[in-house]
């Protein structure tokens, strides 16, 4: 008996009762790996969910994203302080709003360039406006906000209009969501000289044989994608749907589809040391925040919480099923990652039920862990 029972009826019970349509879910724990589907892939289907279905896995993105940034470093196509204007020449001037929630027009030119460094820590002056601001405004109708869809447009099409919108904060001053990773995506390719697939198959999913792992899925293996309401969940992208055909706009932000065994090979490759250096890993899944950087993180990064390379991190004690010290994120089209290197436990959990809250919970899934193995203390996984 692997000691994974917990966790499997627990997936089993949110699927009986109608919380998801399905989901398949991995753990390993001290040397034993075990997977598990339960549900269908579509409601009204009678096709099961098995370890073959492809989920969009959203934010899950991000951490290929830092995997890739980092293998650009250890390569030298660029360095951590390096300005993003040598490659992405839209960022040149950026200009800065003199109040983040202030008119359009009320500008000043920005202290600092925008560096890579900014990029990989989501502290390069822009990102996801909860408030309905100008800039909110703007960038909504640019068609360039965060979603569960890639933006319609090529990615220099995407980098001219953000570009020509102001930052909310001068660059380094404040951590924002999301659209780090769509210009980091930008920039690993134009450094690269080639489109980000084929980055991503050169340095990723082909050395680890990550069949099911790309820019868009196979329509005889996608869940269909649904969004929780009021008259239950709505189905908003079935299998031959947005996701089944190559994206104008290949982003890391979120725009890759995968299955549980191969994110989970991803994920344990990188926890066992086979995609970076020590010293550049270390990097990566460690807190890069200051605490000034923090202001106006919660609720998507937890209290608990602090962000590494495109990832969250652990960094106190908290409520739920992760050590201090671990990381991994969540994906807003219902999947959630993590590796806790104090109990020697990785976890991959991927359905089709769309959060609908930065901060919605996937106790389902990490509660029953949290009795697995040795206990040095509990953090908060709050997810977004």
């Amino acid at each position: 008996m692997s000691g994974f029972e917990a966790v499997w009826e627990s997936i089993d019970r949110k699927v009986a009762a109608g919380y998801l349509p399905g989901a398949v879910a991995g753990v390993r724990r001290g040397g034993i790996t075990e997977f598990h589907a339960s549900g269908v892939k579509a409601l009204g289907s009678p096709e099961p969910m098995t370890e073959r279905t492809q989920f969009r896995i959203a934010s899950l993105s991000k951490l290929v994203a830092g995997v890739l940034g980092a293998m650009a470093l250890a390569d030298g196509w660029f360095g951590l302080d390096d300005p993003v204007a040598a490659w992405l020449p839209e960022f040149a001037e950026p200009r800065v709003l003199l109040d983040p929630a202030g008119p359009l027009a009320q500008t000043v030119p920005a202290q600092t360039p925008i560096t890579v460094r900014h990029l990989f820590s989501f502290t390069m002056g822009t990102g996801v406006i909860f408030e309905p601001t100008p800039l909110h405004e703007a960038v909504q109708s640019a068609g360039i906000g965060a979603g569960l869809f890639p933006p319609e447009m090529s990615a220099d099409e995407y980098l001219a209009r953000l570009a020509g919108l102001p930052l909310a904060d001068q660059p380094g001053s404040r951590w924002m969501y999301n659209t780090s990773s769509d210009v980091f995506s930008v920039l690993i390719a134009r450094a690269a000289g080639t489109p980000l697939r084929e980055v991503l198959a050169e340095k990723i999913t082909g050395p680890l044989g990550l069949e099911s792992t790309g820019f868009f899925g196979r329509a005889m293996d996608l869940a269909t994608q649904y969004t929780p309401t009021p008259g239950g969940l709505q189905a908003i992208d079935l299998p031959d749907g947005g996701f089944s055909k190559p994206p104008k706009f290949e982003t890391l932000a979120g725009g890759l589809v995968s299955t549980v065994p191969d994110y989970f090979r991803f994920l344990t490759a990188l926890a066992d040391g086979e995609l970076l250096p020590e010293a550049l890993k270390t990097q990566m899944v460690s807190d890069q925040l200051r605490p000034e950087q923090r202001a106006g993180a919660y609720p998507i990064l937890g209290r608990a919480e602090g962000w590494g390379w495109q990832t969250g991190v652990t960094i106190a004690l908290g409520d739920n099923a992760r050590s201090v010290g671990s990381y991994g994120w969540t994906g807003g089209s219902g999947c959630s990652a993590g590796v806790d290197p104090a109990r020697d436990l990785v976890g991959v959990v991927m359905s089709q039920r769309a959060m609908t809250e930065p901060d919605e919970s996937f106790d389902y899934f990490w509660a029953p862990l949290a009795g697995i193995g040795p206990d040095p203390g509990t953090a908060s996984s709050n997810p977004a």
